[in-house]
């Protein structure tokens, strides 16, 4: 599903973020990759959605070899990736349906479209009798929602989240964390960007460690060992 290829990024400064990553996500998998700040894993989801393009190395994506990858082919591209951030980038004013609803217009879907798979998706994250709240009308773990929302309505095989929970208090968090694992259960690909450590201990899943973006650790129901 996703494969890394002694993958390194250095950015104009000189500065290299990502050291020769060999790297394989499964189809399926929820995997967490952890580290400090500054450590280099949002540069690697980065890598993923091709926000950022290899230095050196051969990223593959759902077969797909995006390491060269034309910037007219990213859109086709993002929409086999859901990307979910800490900072929600909902519309302030629109509402919520208009939020998810956008993300289907832009890429010329059908009305009739629209119509039927929105509801459908507002359903699965809870929100579906807020859809016509704007977001200064909803708490930051209903923002959340509305965001991986949108990020689903293309039926992506990945999802990328980094730093989803940053912003949120305790109780939020495991319910962002609990949705998820329910996409993940559908057999959607998760990749979580995240240095909350309870987070990761209390999944059991597959955990990748980042430092100084080397990858140190790489374990089987594991923990964040940083």
């Amino acid at each position: 599903m996703i494969i890394f290829k002694n993958v390194t990024k250095t950015y104009s400064n000189n500065v290299t973020v990502a050291k020769d990553l060999n790297l394989h996500i499964k189809p399926k998998e929820f995997v967490s990759i952890v580290g400090q700040s500054g450590t280099g894993k949002t540069t690697i989801a980065k890598l993923i959605y091709a926000e950022e393009r290899p230095s050196k190395g051969q990223i593959i994506v759902g077969g797909w070899d995006i390491t060269d990858i034309k910037p007219k082919e990213i859109p086709v591209l993002r929409r086999q990736i859901g990307v979910v951030f800490q900072d929600f980038k909902l519309l302030e004013k629109k509402t919520v349906y208009e939020n998810v609803t956008f993300a289907l217009e832009v890429c010329g879907a059908k009305q009739k479209h629209i119509k039927k798979v929105v509801p459908q998706i507002l359903k699965l994250v809870g929100l579906e009798k807020k859809g016509e709240r704007f977001p200064d009308q909803l708490s930051g773990g209903e923002q959340q929602r509305v965001a991986i929302a949108r990020s689903l309505v293309h039926m992506p095989k990945i999802i990328v989240a980094d730093e989803p929970t940053g912003n949120l208090d305790s109780i939020n968090t495991q319910e962002i964390i609990d949705l998820l694992l329910k996409i993940n259960n559908f057999g959607t690909t998760v990749v979580l960007v995240t240095h909350n450590r309870d987070v990761v201990n209390s999944l059991r899943k597959r955990v990748i460690s980042i430092q100084d973006g080397v990858i140190i650790s790489d374990q089987k129901d594991g923990k964040y060992i940083l």
